[in-house]
């Protein structure tokens, strides 16, 4: 394809175990529409492995010196949650493009301080809330605007994962509120974003956050941590078309089952299930209008854009935003989710956690 877009991802370890190789990386060697043409990492040494071990040829370890580039188009930010607005801000100064990882920032500041410089710059931006993407879930948000539910009831959406209380030591911050990367805002943001994609926004919360394991032990220096961030989750809420949720979001010693989401409608019923998040794990999804038998549903193939060589996991739903992603700024479309969505629901999870702080309802619309 001619005038590819070119991309300089910040965040890749040379040994493939971090987001960046598992899923930007190979979404982009496979898509025509953009070119990963440059690596950044934190340090020399591992800029020049990153490079060598993914067979690229420019990489930096200083982000200002990246977004000087002037052929680069995109910058992706792919790191620990903490340092997007180290890697964001210079790149928006600098009137790139810029896909970044959700959450975008550590807070609700961070993020509107982001989304107002990218508003102000006129670039394209997407937030990694890539569950938007998933074709299965596009399939749920046809039906619903096209009246295959009829009148939406009410969602129960649950996401039980299997946490043990031995971390890394290099992922101690993911224990401390501040720095804005656990369970409510990681997993609890993508999985409320699916909510208002599909059927609308909350209008409403009342919510009950909870720390259950209140120490942590870094497994690989035997030190026993204080946890801050939540384990534990209830949310229960009223979208705005009048709709009632109720979700558990919890992490739990065993047996962890993953996701379900099941909206009942006055004409049909929709069940989804995901053995983890189902913007990385296959969604099989069952449905039936009135009392008929639920059954498979399958998924048009319409909505997956990206090759078939994209393989399903990680890769698909990177995949499919960057083709987007290039459309919009190509075309002059414009482009979902964005830094303007991440601002709603980051705040939307600062209502939740306002809730369960007051023990209140907080209107969120």
């Amino acid at each position: 394809m001619a005038n590819k877009l070119k991309l300089g991802l910040v965040g890749a370890d040379a040994a493939g175990r971090s987001w960046g190789p598992a899923a930007h990386i190979p979404a982009l060697r496979e898509i025509e529409q953009i070119e990963l043409a440059a690596l950044c990492t934190s340090r020399p040494e591992s800029a020049a492995a990153a490079a060598e071990a993914f067979g690229i040829d420019r990489a930096y370890h200083d982000i200002n010196e990246l977004v000087a580039q002037p052929d680069i188009d995109i910058i992706a930010a792919v790191v620990n949650i903490p340092s997007h607005y180290e890697i964001v801000m210079p790149a928006l100064n600098a009137g790139k493009h810029v896909y970044c990882e959700w959450p975008l920032g550590a807070n609700l500041t961070e993020t509107e301080e982001m989304a107002a410089l990218a508003h102000a710059k006129g670039v394209v931006t997407a937030i990694g809330l890539q569950g938007r993407h998933d074709p299965s879930l596009t399939h749920i948000k046809e039906l619903c605007d096209d009246g295959w539910l009829g009148d939406i009831h009410s969602v129960q959406m649950t996401f039980l994962g299997t946490s043990i209380p031995d971390r890394s030591s290099r992922m101690e911050y993911e224990r401390e509120i501040h720095r804005g990367a656990h369970l409510l805002t990681i997993i609890g943001g993508h999985t409320l974003a699916y909510i208002a994609y599909c059927f609308g926004s909350l209008a409403e919360v009342s919510a009950r956050v909870a720390t259950r394991v209140k120490k942590l032990r870094m497994a690989d220096t035997g030190e026993m941590v204080d946890a801050e961030a939540a384990d534990n989750v209830l949310i229960n809420g009223a979208l705005t078309n009048g709709a009632l949720l109720s979700y558990q979001l919890s992490a739990v010693p065993f047996h962890g089952d993953g996701w379900r989401m099941a909206v009942y409608g006055s004409k049909g019923t929709i069940i989804a299930t995901a053995q983890g998040l189902p913007q990385i794990t296959p969604i099989k999804l069952v449905g039936a209008q009135g009392d008929e038998p639920l059954v498979e549903l399958p998924v048009p193939e319409r909505l997956r854009v990206v090759p078939a060589s994209v393989p399903f996991g990680p890769p698909q739903n990177v995949g499919q935003a960057y083709v987007r992603m290039a459309e919009a700024i190509q075309e002059g479309k414009p482009f979902a989710p964005s830094f303007e969505d991440a601002v709603e629901v980051h705040r939307l999870l600062d209502a939740v956690q306002q809730s369960s702080d007051e023990g209140r309802v907080i209107r969120v619309v």
